[in-house]
């Protein structure tokens, strides 16, 4: 059954954004004044949450302070979009208590990656809202990244316009809603209510500090469950950063990649810039996109 999946209003001049860390912490105070600098350099209005700085341990305070920031940017009328300060670990833990009620009233654009994922498919899983797999807002953000960004939230253009050379593991055409992110928390929600859409999903992944046994183990849980024959196509991002790998011979991952295709009924395209890299597209998940050798990776035709 096809889903409608409802778009958050496009970011206007001066649009009003929360600062908030749903998941790790920051690690000082120039980080959160960095985000501040980077949402009014893309001529919004930074607006940081209480907890934007709190740290408990691996966690940017309690579950309690950084659910309580969530939920009343969720539920305040003056924020149109809340961009995660950074990823880390965390979002998951307060995935039953988000008000998923008043983001389905008053939808907002959620922008962010990496841990953010858990917050992006349970936007979708609950409210069936889009969201925005993009930078952080602590972020460095290069000319690359803040024009995808751009294009994807505030402009409607392609975000996908800056195309690098992609590699085609199995060619074809597919069209589906961009699904996926962090290949982590797409694993660890698997059997629960906040568990991607797989069926026919143009499905993106993407990692970071798994070693590649670690890489093999999670694709091969998609494999297992069955999700990677659900999907119209695959697109895999980065894997960086894959440490304890000194015995690992040249080109393994492309070896996992390549095993994982044979599971995908359509397309399978590796390099694309989707991960903790410095330049990355924005990508509008829950929106419907094309992804063909002729014209790569694409948003569909409204």
């Amino acid at each position: 059954m096809t889903v409608a999946i409802t778009t958050p209003p496009a970011l206007a001049a001066g649009a009003r954004v929360a600062l908030l860390s749903p998941a790790g912490p920051l690690a000082s105070a120039a980080e959160l004044e960095r985000a501040e600098h980077n949402t009014r350099a893309l001529g919004w209005e930074p607006h940081a949450y209480p907890h934007a700085l709190a740290r408990e341990g691996y966690l940017a305070g309690d579950d309690a302070s950084r659910l309580a920031d969530l939920n009343a940017a969720i539920r305040d009328p003056r924020i149109d979009a809340i961009w995660c300060a950074r990823g880390g670990y965390g979002a998951m833990r307060v995935l039953d208590a988000i008000d998923y009620d008043a983001l389905r009233r008053a939808p907002k654009a959620i922008i962010g990656y990496s841990d953010i994922t858990a917050l992006h498919l349970a936007v979708r899983a609950r409210a069936s809202i889009a969201s925005f797999h993009g930078p952080t807002a602590r972020a460095a953000l290069t000319p690359f990244s803040r024009q995808s960004l751009l294009c994807a939230t505030s402009q409607r253009c392609d975000p996908f316009a800056a195309a690098p050379s992609l590699t085609w593991l199995q060619e074809g055409r597919a069209a589906g809603p961009l699904e996926g992110g962090n290949l982590a928390l797409i694993c660890a929600l698997l059997g629960t209510p906040y568990a991607p859409r797989f069926d026919g999903a143009v499905l993106v992944l993407e990692d970071v500090n798994e070693p590649l046994y670690r890489i093999d183990r999670m694709l091969r849980q998609l494999i297992l469950s069955g999700a990677l024959e659900r999907v119209a196509g695959l697109c895999f991002g980065a894997f960086s950063d894959r440490g304890g790998e000194t015995d690992a011979a040249p080109r393994s991952l492309d070896v996992l990649f390549l095993e994982a295709a044979l599971h995908v009924r359509g397309p399978v395209v590796c390099g694309i810039p989707c991960g903790h890299l410095a330049d990355q597209w924005t990508f509008p998940l829950g929106v419907r996109a094309e992804l063909s050798p002729s014209h790569g990776l694409v948003l569909a035709a409204s």
